[in-house]
């Protein structure tokens, strides 16, 4: 990767969304992996100085990643993404929930249904990422926008554009 391509985040008030875009400069299938597997997940999930931990996932329709985002005081926020579609390196969906530690949801926040899709570009050399981030109400959308949910994702995928560098030149 040569140059940090810019992330746009949009917050659409209207649908109760918030849009995000990001091009890397890297194949569609690594892309792919840093967003379906544990091991990469937990190198860049969670905005610094936070880290993830997975305990559990099942990447399939029905399907779960159970995980913590873990403060520098080893305070641990716990979340579960239950997955409904998933088409092999072009899309998946899933409906997130803040949690207890053995999945119970905590219904005092609002849910997630994430829409990630992964498209190839540039003969293969870069991919494109579009993520659709649905709530049910304008209040739900709000309190995650105030929960920082933008500053928080921007860090996170900056993260992501550090593990590509480095799985980049380790690939060399």
């Amino acid at each position: 990767m040569t140059a940090k391509l810019l992330i746009d985040i949009q917050v659409d008030q209207e649908k109760h969304r918030i849009l995000v875009v990001k091009t890397f400069a890297v194949p569609l299938e690594m892309v792919w992996d840093t967003w379906t597997k544990p091991e990469y997940l937990d190198q860049w999930w969670a905005p610094r100085p936070y880290r993830t931990k997975t305990k559990s996932m099942t990447f399939e329709p029905g399907g779960r990643w159970h995980y913590a985002m873990i403060s520098p005081e080893n305070e641990q926020h716990w979340c579960l993404a239950d997955y409904k579609n998933i088409e092999n390196r072009e899309s998946y969906t899933y409906t997130d929930a803040f949690c207890d530690e053995q999945g119970e949801i905590n219904l005092h926040h609002p849910r997630t249904t994430w829409t990630v899709q992964f498209g190839a570009s540039d003969e293969g050399k870069t991919t494109l990422v579009n993520v659709t981030l649905q709530y049910a109400s304008l209040a739900d959308l709000e309190a995650i926008v105030g929960m920082g949910i933008r500053e928080g994702f921007s860090m996170a995928i900056g993260n992501l554009d550090e593990l590509l560098r480095s799985l980049i030149n380790h690939s060399k």
